[in-house]
């Protein structure tokens, strides 16, 4: 499960990483045109309220992979370089540039936040119609010499991509089977992955979201999201060494969460999946599976003999918790619900799973 930091040059993308991760993923890569990797930890504000309840020895939180790919410039586009570095990314955030700053160039001399997301777009549905074209015509020309039933499936799924990216549309807002998902899951198909627009604004612009409705609007037929942040002032807020300074900072400038934290819950709902919690005096952990995830699935994530051994789950809401306090208190309003291996599990769920072995 990764996130791929990506945009053209002087954006603040390198900011943006290093916020996410740290500075030691920068500092480690060895060569700076490869690409760099980290890792972030979610900031769940539900984590430190169940720490606050249990006091446990200690806390873990979930984490997810950060990549920060090669700039996107038109040399490492034109070679195909870039290409190969993005195929393993799950989640694209293209940080694009809206602050204005003499000082800092831009690579097509103007500040335009529509033509750099449209030729981003663009080049991932380009670079797809070229792959998926040049694996049809493969295909075609080997089913012509022995017929293949596989071959056949693969063949008229590739000419639905053809079609579909033809129009100049991203692969993403193709309905694609389960099926067919599988027959084209080792394809380095770009504009199938989900895409968050980041627009990286001026710190005086931050409470501004007339350009976020107005991207939202223009690319929602393309299934692109887009959140607003501005870097510099997120890195202010990330230098404060305590919770109260941050707490300050932010009611000064009429900031109710940190960008960072919106940006990341829209990530893990980009990768499609949900938290869930287990909660002992031991240790608070959050744990990531993928949205429609079974309750064995979920015992599995925390080890495979709660999963081998599998007898019930039982599952307090973390908004009962919450709201009534204490555990016991959930359980004698009759708020513990006891559940099977095939109960799909539920964003915020506290999970305590009962196996033997």
């Amino acid at each position: 499960m990764n996130i791929g930091i990506i945009g053209l040059p002087q954006t603040g993308k390198r900011t943006l990483f290093t916020l996410l991760v740290g500075k030691g993923a920068l500092e480690h890569r060895g060569d700076p045109a490869k690409t760099a990797r980290g890792v972030a930890e979610i900031m769940d504000l539900r984590l430190d309220t169940l720490v606050k309840t249990y006091s446990p020895k200690k806390h873990t939180r979930a984490r997810v992979d950060v990549l920060l790919p090669q700039k996107i410039e038109e040399q490492s586009v034109s070679k195909g370089d870039i290409f190969h570095d993005l195929a393993e990314v799950e989640v694209f955030c293209h940080v694009v540039r809206v602050f204005q700053n003499d000082s800092i160039y831009h690579i097509w001399g103007s500040i335009d936040p529509l033509r750099d997301i449209d030729y981003v777009n663009t080049e991932f549905v380009l670079h797809d119609l070229i792959f998926v074209e040049k694996r049809l015509q493969r295909i075609e020309k080997d089913l012509k010499k022995i017929k293949d039933e596989h071959a056949v499936k693969e063949m008229e799924l590739l000419r639905k991509l053809k079609s579909h990216l033809e129009e100049e549309r991203p692969l993403r807002t193709l309905g694609i089977t389960p099926d067919g998902r599988r027959l084209v899951a080792s394809y380095p198909l770009l504009s199938a992955r989900e895409m968050i627009v980041v627009l990286n604004v001026a710190d005086s612009d931050v409470s501004d979201t007339k350009r976020v409705s107005e991207i939202n609007s223009r690319h929602a037929a393309s299934g692109i999201g887009c959140v607003q942040i501005a870097v510099e002032m997120e890195a202010e807020i990330a230098a404060f060494e305590s919770d109260e300074e941050k707490r300050v900072f932010m009611e000064e400038m009429g900031l109710e969460d940190t960008a960072l934290h919106i940006l990341t819950r829209q990530c893990i709902r980009a990768l499609g999946l949900v938290s869930f919690f287990t909660v002992a005096s031991a240790e608070v952990r959050q744990w990531f599976v993928r949205r429609g995830a079974t309750a064995v699935e979920a015992a599995g994530k925390i080890h495979t003999d709660l999963a081998r051994g599998f007898i019930r789950a039982e599952v307090i809401k973390f908004d009962d918790l919450e709201r009534l306090g204490t555990e016991d208190k959930v359980k004698s309003a009759g708020k513990l619900a006891v559940k099977g291996r095939d109960y799909v599990v539920e964003d915020g769920d506290i999970l305590f799973i009962r196996f033997s072995v």
